[in-house]
């Protein structure tokens, strides 16, 4: 009969270093030995109970693993196979790509189980210290002060990054979770909800075109960019009241979706705006494509009406 084990796992050093290292035993009851890579040992109790919570959970290997990628490696991994589409649309995808590539500068050979919350919030104090480079015939040009929004905007990008490497079980928890942002970011995840009385000033002091794509939006809920622009004449059927969404950014929001009276009479109106094309928004830059943005004209009918961004 086997002898029972007397200890889960338990601490150690050896001869002549100060680095504490561990020992415990594995699913197959085989006897490990790791360095935890610190002196402090309360900082070494925790990477044990790590380990001993790992195996209990049968994520062992996962995480050992983890302890061996790098930041480089893990991000080479996310946008090859959580960033593109269609797991994620063109635009996120460039998003996740621009930012990663600062985040290289600091962390890229740094071990993803490595990077902690003090390392991340020195890294957004470095960054909101920096200046625009714009890239021009005599080399890259600088600009002003980085904007906290951009720099926020790396923020959520890590994080969803590190947020996918805890649910593959190569890290335990997201260092994210202990960053605090060191800047004011005005107005984000703050919108301002437009009342009617600001609807019906915004639609009088707007082009046709415009007036008809808020009317549609507020009726229907469609994605401006993904789901309005690139719509093409023939998803229409206004005997029917339907329009068809091929694309969209869920598979969710692939349907036949209803019209009211006021988003038909919208879009029976932008019909007959919109020329002989395919498309019910043409573009005014080249004749076979779409309208890209509204944004020049929202900014400028907003100032008109008189209503806050």
């Amino acid at each position: 009969m086997a002898r029972p084990v007397k200890h889960d796992g338990g601490l150690y050093k050896r001869t002549g270093s100060k680095v504490w290292w561990m020992r415990y035993r594995d699913k197959d009851g085989n006897r490990q030995r790791e360095s935890t890579l610190t002196e402090d040992w309360g900082e070494a109790q925790k990477c044990l109970r790590e380990r001993l919570q790992a195996r209990d959970n049968n994520t062992l290997p996962a995480l050992r693993r983890g302890q061996d990628l790098t930041f480089g490696e893990w991000a080479d991994f996310y946008l090859e196979n959580f960033s593109r589409p269609p797991f994620r649309a063109q635009k996120t995808h460039e998003i996740n790509e621009r930012a990663l590539k600062h985040l290289r500068g600091m962390f890229e050979n740094t071990k993803l189980a490595n990077v902690n919350a003090d390392d991340i919030e020195t890294y957004l104090r470095r960054r909101l210290k920096q200046r625009v480079q714009v890239k021009a015939k005599i080399g890259f040009v600088q600009k002003g002060i980085l904007k906290a929004t951009t720099v926020h905007q790396e923020l959520r990008v890590v994080r969803r990054m590190l947020n996918v490497a805890v649910r593959k079980k190569f890290l335990f928890a997201n260092p994210c979770a202990g960053v605090e942002f060191p800047a004011r970011v005005e107005g984000l995840f703050r919108p301002h909800y437009v009342t009617w009385s600001e609807q019906q000033k915004i639609e009088f002091s707007a082009p046709e075109y415009l007036r008809n794509v808020i009317r549609i939006i507020t009726e229907t809920g469609l994605r401006i960019y993904k789901e309005l622009t690139p719509m093409k004449k023939d998803q229409l059927d206004l005997e029917n009241r339907t329009v068809w969404i091929p694309d969209s950014k869920t598979p969710s929001g692939i349907a036949e979706v209803p019209l009211t009276d006021i988003a038909a009479d919208a879009f029976r109106r932008q019909l007959a705006l919109s020329g002989p094309g395919p498309y019910l928004f043409p573009s005014d830059v080249t004749a076979d494509g779409y309208q890209k943005t509204f944004k020049t004209v929202w900014h400028a009918t907003l100032r008109r009406a008189g209503v806050r961004r």
